[in-house]
């Protein structure tokens, strides 16, 4: 081990050791683990619900629904990308020496960001080039995008759960 990720353990290692995070992992209260990690799945539906429901609208799905009324999905999705933040930091803590020593988490964190960045790109390619929203090629292959990033990194995420 380099003295570089000595360090790196060394502080994943008080992350863990904190007192919130030992009452997090250990305590037998509902209020404790129970309810962080029904949080991180509640804004997990927020987010990739509405992204889905958006993305399935562009591959053709559902063309009675009006695209302006998904677009109101936004900031649905925004308050789940938040409550998934802040709730996957607390979890985090848990098991920061075991989630964070792993490739597999940091392809986890790099499939959400890309993931994000697909969301915003969709947004900007239907929603903001005209007065009326448009479904092209680019629309089309974001979805697509979007839907295998978010598939991906779900799975990747049950995953860290057996590794």
């Amino acid at each position: 081990m380099t003295a570089k990720e000595a360090r790196m353990m060394d502080l994943l290692a008080a992350i863990e050791s904190t007192a919130f995070a030992t009452w997090l992992r250990e305590s037998p209260s509902i209020w404790a683990y129970p309810t962080i990690l029904t949080l991180h799945t509640v804004g997990l539906g927020l987010l990739v619900g509405p992204s889905w429901a958006l993305d399935l609208r562009l591959l053709g799905a559902a063309p009675a629904i009006p695209l302006r009324a998904l677009e109101k999905t936004f900031p649905v999705m925004w308050a789940g990308f938040w409550i998934n933040g802040l709730s996957g930091l607390v979890l985090f803590m848990t098991e920061a020496t075991t989630k964070g020593a792993t490739p597999l988490f940091a392809t986890k964190l790099g499939l959400i960001a890309v993931a994000v960045v697909t969301l915003i790109a969709t947004r900007r390619v239907v929603f903001q080039r005209a007065a009326e929203p448009v479904i092209g090629p680019a629309a089309r292959g974001l979805a697509i995008v979007s839907i295998v990033l978010w598939i991906a990194a779900i799975g990747t995420g049950r995953w860290m759960a057996y590794v």
